[in-house]
C-alpha cells in the first residue's frame, strides 16, 4: 500500500522544516505583490504607472523626463497635459497608459524628443485617420523606424504615409465623428 507523501516526508523530515511546507497543496504557489501607489514626490522614480495609481500622468512623465519631482504648476506639466488630452480621443489607451508608453519610447531611443512632442507628433499621425489607434503599436512602429536611422521627422513621415492609407470618417478638432447624417430614403 502507497504511504501518503505527506507521512512520508513527516518521517524523514524534522518538524522545522515540514511548518513551512504543511500548508502547501499540489497546486503551484502564486506571488501576487499588493499593488504599488505613487506619491508625487516618488514618480521621478516610478517605471509604470499602475492601473490603480492616482498620480497625474503628465506630472508623473515630466517628473521622469526631468530626472526629479516637478510642480503640478510646470510648463512642461502644463505641455503634457495639452499633449494628453489632444491624444485622448485619436488612440484606444487612456492618458496612464498613453504616458507609460511614451516613457518606454524615450528610454528605448537616445536623442528621443520630449514627451510632449513625441506625445503631439503621435497624435499627428492618428487623427487623419479618423479612427481610434492603439498608441502602443504606433510607438512600436515609431521605434523601429527610429532604430532603422531614421530621426524622428522622418519617422512621423513614415508613419503618417502608413496609416494616411486607412482612411476613414472625418473628424473635428476633438476626435469626434464630424459626418453628417445620411438623409433617410424617400418615400415610394
Amino acid at each position: 500500500m502507497a504511504v501518503p507523501l505527506r507521512a512520508a516526508l513527516a518521517a524523514l523530515l524534522p518538524p522545522a522544516i515540514l511548518l513551512p511546507l504543511a500548508g502547501c497543496g499540489d497546486e503551484p504557489a502564486r506571488e501576487e505583490a499588493p499593488p504599488v501607489v505613487v506619491r508625487s514626490a516618488d514618480a521621478a522614480r516610478s517605471e509604470w504607472l499602475g492601473a490603480d495609481d492616482r498620480t497625474d500622468p503628465a506630472l508623473w512623465l515630466a517628473a521622469r523626463a526631468a530626472g526629479h519631482p516637478v510642480p503640478a504648476g510646470d510648463a512642461a506639466v502644463s505641455a503634457l497635459k495639452a499633449a494628453l488630452d489632444q491624444a485622448r480621443p485619436h488612440f484606444i489607451e487612456d492618458e496612464r497608459m498613453i504616458a507609460n508608453r511614451t516613457a518606454q519610447v524615450i528610454r528605448m531611443i537616445a536623442g528621443a524628443p520630449e514627451p510632449a512632442i513625441l506625445i503631439s507628433g503621435l497624435t499627428a499621425v492618428a487623427a487623419p485617420t479618423g479612427r481610434r489607434q492603439l498608441y502602443g503599436a504606433l510607438c512600436q512602429h515609431y521605434v523601429n523606424l527610429r532604430s532603422a536611422g531614421a530621426d524622428h521627422a522622418t519617422a512621423l513621415d513614415r508613419l503618417r504615409e502608413r496609416y494616411a492609407a486607412q482612411g476613414g470618417p472625418d473628424r473635428d478638432e476633438n476626435g469626434a465623428d464630424d459626418r453628417r447624417p445620411a438623409s433617410p430614403p424617400a418615400p415610394r
